[in-house]
């Protein structure tokens, strides 16, 4: 059974995981989910805001950015704390 697996680090330090079945979320929902989980981790109302800014603006960053890790399903967000999901096969 494939399923995604959630954590988040602060550091290098777990602070949150959970498992839940692959059909649950779609990779955009998982992406959102990724998100919402780094806004509510650490950031500022500010922070969120210029996170949906468009870019080159003047209050645009990157906090809320997702990054891909190869061409596995594998989704990052965040910098510290970060999150990741990924689809491991569970037995």
């Amino acid at each position: 059974m494939k399923i995604w697996k959630i954590e988040g680090y602060e550091g290098l330090n777990l602070i949150y995981e959970r498992e839940l079945k692959l059909g649950y979320f779609s990779e955009n929902k998982i992406q959102d989910l990724l998100k919402a989980l780094a806004a509510s981790a650490d950031l500022t109302s500010d922070e969120i805001v210029g996170a949906y800014a468009r870019r080159r603006t003047k209050i645009a960053n990157e906090l809320l950015q997702i990054r891909r890790d190869g061409p596995r399903q594998c989704y990052s967000c965040g910098e510290n704390p970060h999150f990741t999901a990924r689809v491991i096969e569970k037995k």
